[in-house]
């Protein structure tokens, strides 16, 4: 090979390894187009603190969302009407849940609720190719039958088809506590750098855990619950997915079961988090998500104790 040729190949190694780090690691390039987010907050059960107003003041949980995705090229749009999802939803890039129970019930926090062709044009819209995102009570929202018959320890046959769209569903939860959430995936768009000193491949976060049931066998997890020394009947069981992304149609699915503290949402680590997740659910970052359910958490779908 002529020198000339040999210091042509080294300068385009060099070029190709230089290339921005968050591009490499599948984060949004910094020129996106400018996405439009629609953050739903209506309980038609309990109302969590963090998603509660003070009259027209946004509740801690909007703002935070608000600001971090205004940084971040992200319109956030906050409302607690379901008939939202009777109108056109086509101008929104994604939708965020935080939410509970039956959504078409006019109960709880006494909102207007979402009719049954807006929790069908929900779905469609995710199968289109948009985006669904759910944090904490998403998993507590459109329960799957026999849930509230005393079946709420035991995996349903047969789902919610909004169960099925966000991949898994709550079945209780124990003491607020600091656990331990295992990284699964760090090169999940926002989730490269949340180990804590020290620690690898995990972090903690003092938080209301949820326990989980009735996962999509094509979960592609991303954090995992460990169990191990947690306080509470609703953890005695293997580990389990806490937090992780799955194909919907054409859409993208993101969902976490953090969230119910307002301190989680001030957490840099969290923030970052769902900025990464923003931009993967709409399309403006790319990760692989093959289903791992079985082999990073076996044990999944072992219940807790009755």
């Amino acid at each position: 090979m002529k020198r000339r040729d040999l210091l042509l190949l080294t300068v385009a190694a060099i070029c190709l390894t230089s290339l921005p780090l968050r591009m490499a690691s599948g984060e949004a390039a910094a020129d996106k187009p400018k996405r439009k987010v629609l953050f739903f907050t209506k309980s038609s059960g309990f109302q969590h603190s963090a998603i509660t107003r003070k009259g027209d003041e946004r509740a801690h949980a909007e703002r935070v969302l608000t600001e971090i995705g205004k940084k971040n090229g992200f319109e956030v749009e906050c409302t607690k009407d379901g008939r939202v999802f009777d109108k056109d939803l086509s101008g929104y890039d994604a939708i965020f849940f935080y939410t509970t129970e039956d959504l078409t019930k006019d109960t709880g926090d006494k909102n207007p609720p979402m009719s049954a062709e807006g929790k069908q044009k929900l779905f469609d819209f995710v199968a289109s190719g948009k985006g669904f995102l759910a944090s904490h009570s998403g998993a507590d929202t459109f329960h799957s039958p026999g849930h509230h018959q005393g079946k709420a320890r035991e995996n349903q046959t047969e789902v919610d088809p909004y169960i099925a769209m966000l991949g898994g569903e709550f079945i209780s939860h124990g003491p607020q506590q600091v656990a331990r959430q295992v990284i699964a995936d760090p090169k999940f768009p926002g989730f490269a750098d949340l180990a804590d000193e020290g620690t690898p491949d995990s972090f903690k976060v003092n938080d209301e855990w949820y326990s989980l049931k009735n996962y999509a066998d094509d979960l592609h997890v991303i954090l995992v619950m460990d169990t191990q020394g947690m306080n509470g009947k609703d953890y005695q069981r293997p580990p389990f997915p806490s937090t992780w992304a799955r194909r919907h149609g054409k859409g993208r699915v993101f969902y976490t079961s953090m969230g119910h503290r307002e301190d989680v949402w001030d957490n840099p680590k969290i923030q970052t988090m769902l900025i990464g997740a923003l931009n993967w659910a709409c399309g403006d970052a790319e990760a692989p998500t093959p289903a791992n359910i079985d082999k990073v958490t076996p044990g999944a779908k072992v219940m807790p104790p009755k």
